[in-house]
């Protein structure tokens, strides 16, 4: 009887032992779906960042973020060969690995050519339909004595605002389309400016400008906005072409504003390969984050592009109450004659 009483409790804990058994290797093949499932956009991301393809509006979002996918998968890298899911955590830990190669370089700064040209001083600000406080990008244009300011997201209202703050007694000369909402652009300067047509069909919002600055030397200056790709990813494309050449056949020339676009997007290298050179990458300062909806960590898509043949001697992103976007500074020197 005690032989029998002791077989069947021997089959009861047999029975609960093959139970967890499979329990465990369900919850394993479980989490080991999940990882894959999660390892799977990440390695998506970061093929159209390697081929150079911007896709829909979805992925020109998620490209953006493509900094912060690195840390991402490096996370799931550690957690996937803490489970033991040896290949998954390997592909994480190699798709960690091509994205820092491709973002890391961002961090270090370039050597700067030895130029004893003038030096220009650039502040962009995206105004947020009007609503960047006018007192504080004031401010910054005396702080940092800037010549050339350019604004996009300008409306009427804004311009009485940056007028009571004071802006056109120290920037005195302009070129100012100003639109209701997100529309609007302009180009303040200390300089003489003449009002010049790079920009294409989007040159309205999109100004550009001849500045003299004294003694013969004369830039080319456009105020950069095209429009946001979560609304039209066709006008995006399309804008952003419409940008024009830097080349020695023309003056100098500075590309400044919000490009809705960064690094990560095939759409704004392109732009780099036609003559420009971004002052934040030249200082090792294109990691830091110019603009964020609250819901995203912040992604640097506001800009100072100078033409090639000039050098950055200082670069800063500005914090600007009443916007979503900080501003952007970038001092450049510009070859002697």
């Amino acid at each position: 009887m005690e032989t029998a009483a002791a077989t069947f409790l021997i089959g009861i804990l047999d029975g609960m032992v093959i139970e967890e058994r499979v329990r465990r290797g369900a919850g394993r093949k479980l989490a080991g779906g999940l990882l894959v499932a999660a390892v799977v956009p990440f390695a998506v991301l970061t093929a159209m960042r390697l081929v150079g393809y911007d896709g829909n509006t979805y992925t020109i979002a998620a490209l953006a973020l493509t900094p912060y996918a690195g840390i991402a998968t490096l996370l799931l890298g550690v957690l996937a060969l803490g489970l033991r899911r040896w290949w998954t955590g390997v592909v994480a830990l190699v798709l960690t690995c091509t994205i820092a190669a491709l973002v890391l370089p961002r961090a270090f700064a370039n050597e700067q050519k030895a130029l004893d040209g003038k030096h220009v001083r650039v502040l962009a600000s995206n105004m947020l339909g009007g609503q960047a406080d006018p007192d504080r990008i004031v401010g910054y244009v005396k702080e940092h004595r800037v010549d050339v300011l350019s604004l996009t997201e300008m409306t009427p209202e804004a311009i009485t605002g940056l007028e009571r703050a004071g802006l056109f007694q120290v920037l005195p000369y302009h070129v100012l389309h100003p639109a209701e909402w997100a529309s609007g652009s302009g180009l303040v300067s200390r300089y003489p400016l003449t009002a010049l047509k790079l920009s294409g069909d989007s040159d309205y919002k999109q100004p550009s400008a001849s500045v003299d600055l004294g003694d013969g030397v004369r830039i080319e200056v456009v105020a950069v906005h095209p429009a946001a790709p979560m609304w039209d990813r066709h006008a995006w494309v399309d804008e952003a072409k419409d940008l024009p050449y830097a080349d020695a056949e023309h003056d100098i020339r500075i590309l400044a504003g919000d490009f809705n676009a960064g690094f990560d997007h095939s759409l704004f290298r392109e732009l780099l390969t036609r003559g420009y050179v971004d002052a934040a990458d030249q200082l090792g300062k294109a990691l830091e984050g110019t603009w964020t909806n609250g819901l995203v960590p912040p992604v640097p898509i506001d800009h100072v592009l100078a033409d090639k043949r000039t050098a950055i001697a200082d670069f800063k992103v500005l914090e600007t109450p009443g916007s979503d976007h900080d501003a952007v500074y970038a001092e450049i020197v510009l070859p002697g004659k």
